[in-house]
């Protein structure tokens, strides 16, 4: 079976993730604290007018998930002496719970992008059929390329910078995800309880 995951938000209440620009009309207090991860760098505020080609949408009217188990991005940062948090967790979610969303697959390639402010660009997103579907097996080069550059420069690392992302446009049910912590290896994951 393969996954997408999904940071467990703070506060969250219910069995679905739901585009951030429709949490604007449930809750505005809770609205405004997610938005405002896009007021820590001056190029993400781009972000939120940011479209979302083939899908009609901006940026937040889509729920963001990872390709990537993130124990893959847990152990690499970990491995560059990172402050990071260990009690981590995600959502890992069946691709099948999103069969009824349309969805694409960010392709987020380092040669196609061109920055937050900049539109993305066609090679960068395609169509994505839940059958076709398969998870990432490893963390991309540009991206561990990526966090050994930042943490250089003693940069805040963006986790998921150029890891590949399904974007959903609708909400997604977490009743049949599994909640796992990122610092636990994926073989203790696979292991059955004692």
């Amino acid at each position: 079976m393969n996954f997408v995951y999904h940071m467990v938000p703070g506060n969250m209440s219910g069995h679905y993730l739901i585009p951030l620009n429709k949490m604007k009309n449930l809750d505005e207090n809770l609205y405004a604290k997610y938005i405002s991860k896009y007021d820590d760098h001056p190029d993400r505020e781009f972000l939120v007018e940011r479209e979302v080609p083939l899908l009609g949408c901006l940026w937040n009217d889509v729920v963001h998930f990872s390709t990537l188990h993130p124990h893959h991005i847990y152990r690499e940062l970990k491995k560059l002496d990172l402050n990071l948090k260990d009690d981590l967790h995600f959502y890992k979610i069946p691709i099948e719970s999103l069969k009824d969303n349309e969805n694409v697959l960010y392709h987020y390639d380092k040669k196609h992008y061109h920055g937050p402010e900049a539109p993305i660009a066609p090679e960068n997103i395609g169509w994505m059929d839940i059958d076709d579907y398969e998870e990432l097996g490893s963390l991309p080069m540009d991206t561990l390329k990526y966090f050994v550059e930042e943490s250089k420069k003693e940069e805040r690392v963006g986790m998921f910078h150029f890891v590949p992302h399904v974007l959903s446009k609708g909400r997604v049910s977490v009743e049949d995800a599994e909640v796992i912590n990122w610092s636990e290896g994926i073989e203790d994951e696979q292991k059955p309880p004692e």
